[in-house]
C-alpha cells in the first residue's frame, strides 16, 4: 500500500497530475479498498494544503485587486454574503450536514476547491465532507468552463459583462480565465480582476467559519469554558495568506517567478487532493448520499441565474 500511496502523491506532484484527476484517483483506490495508515494521509493531507494555500497568497498582486475598486469589494461582499444565506437555507432544504454546507457555500462564494480547501482545516471538516464538496464544486467548474461562452454568446453579453459573470459565477480561478479568454481580452481582464479580489475573501471567511465551528464543537461536546482566541480566530495559515500577498506586492522580485510558484501550489494541492480522496469510505459517501450534489447544483444555478441578470441589468 505504501508504493500506491507513493505514486499517486508523485502523479499529483508531475506536470501530468491536476487537482480533478487526483482527487478521482485517490476516490477510485479508496473505493477499491485501496488505502494506508488514514491518520497519516489526513495529516499529510491538510498540512500539505495549508502550505499551497500560503502559497496562493504569493501570486496575489494586491495592486491588481485594487483596480477593481469599492464597486468590485462590494460586489464581492454582497454575492458571498447572498450565496452562504442561501446556501444555507437549501442545506436545511436538502438535508446536508452543516460542515459540508459551509465547505459547497465557500467553494461555490470564493474560488472553488482553493477555498474549500482552505476552509476546511479551519472548520475542523471531516475528509468525507472535504472529498464530496471538493467533487461537487470540481463537476459544476468543468460544465461551467464549457457552458458559459456560448450561453453568453447567444445572449450577446459585452465583453465587460460576460467577465463580471464568469467571476462571480464559475468556481475556479483558471476556468474562469479559461472562459474569459474565449470570449475575449476585455473579459478576460475584467474577469481576472474581480477574480482576483474574491479570492482575498478565502482569508476572513476560512476565520470567521474556523472560530464558529470550533465555538459550535467545544459547546456540543460540553466544554463550559468557550473563549474567542486569535489562534483560532485566525487559523496560521490564512494569516500566512495574506502576508504572502503583502509580500507579493511589495517585493516586485517575486513577480518574475509568480507562475512557478502558482504552478507548485498547484502541484502540490494536486498530491493533498490525492491523498484526501485516498481516505474517503463508501460509507462517508452513503452517509452524504445525493444530497450535497443536489444542494450544490441548485444553488449554483440559481446564484448563476441571478447574477447574469445583475449583470445584463447594471453593467453595459
Amino acid at each position: 500500500m505504501p508504493v500506491v500511496v507513493v505514486a499517486g502523491v508523485a502523479f499529483g506532484l508531475s506536470p501530468w497530475g491536476s487537482p480533478q484527476v487526483a482527487l478521482g484517483l485517490g476516490i477510485v483506490l479508496a473505493l477499491l479498498g485501496i488505502s494506508w495508515r488514514p491518520d497519516l494521509l489526513r495529516s499529510a493531507s491538510r498540512g500539505l494544503i495549508q502550505v499551497c494555500v500560503i502559497l496562493m497568497g504569493f501570486t496575489i498582486d494586491l495592486h491588481e485587486v485594487a483596480r477593481a475598486g469599492l464597486g468590485g469589494a462590494a460586489l464581492s461582499a454582497g454575492t458571498i454574503a447572498l450565496t452562504f444565506v442561501l446556501g444555507l437555507l437549501l442545506a436545511a432544504a436538502f438535508g446536508v450536514e452543516g460542515k459540508l454546507a459551509t465547505l459547497l457555500c465557500s467553494g461555490t462564494a470564493i474560488c472553488g476547491g482553493s477555498a474549500v480547501a482552505a476552509t476546511g482545516p479551519a472548520i475542523r471538516a471531516s475528509d468525507h465532507a472535504i472529498s464530496v464538496a471538493l467533487a461537487s464544486v470540481f463537476i459544476l467548474n468543468a460544465v461551467a468552463l464549457y457552458a458559459f461562452p456560448p450561453i453568453g454568446t447567444s445572449l450577446k453579453l459585452s465583453q465587460a459583462q460576460f467577465g463580471a459573470w464568469a467571476a462571480v459565477a464559475i468556481h475556479d480561478v483558471s476556468s474562469v480565465v479559461g472562459a474569459a479568454k474565449t470570449y475575449g481580452e476585455a473579459a478576460t481582464a475584467d474577469a481576472t480582476v474581480i477574480k482576483l479580489a474574491r479570492v482575498l475573501w478565502i482569508a476572513p471567511v476560512a476565520a470567521v467559519a474556523g472560530w464558529w465551528w470550533r465555538r459550535h464543537d467545544a459547546r456540543r461536546s460540553g466544554d463550559p469554558i468557550v473563549r474567542v482566541r486569535w489562534t483560532l480566530l485566525v487559523p496560521w495559515f490564512v494569516g500566512g495568506f495574506v502576508l504572502a500577498s503583502v509580500a507579493r506586492t511589495l517585493l516586485p522580485g517575486l513577480e518574475p517567478i509568480s507562475p512557478q510558484i502558482r504552478q507548485t501550489a498547484k502541484a502540490g494541492m494536486s498530491a493533498a487532493l490525492f491523498l484526501i480522496g485516498l481516505n474517503l469510505s463508501i460509507r462517508g459517501i452513503r452517509e452524504v448520499g445525493w444530497r450535497a450534489l443536489g444542494m450544490a447544483v441548485t444553488l449554483w444555478v440559481v446564484l448563476s441565474v441571478a447574477w447574469l441578470l445583475i449583470v445584463r441589468a447594471t453593467i453595459t
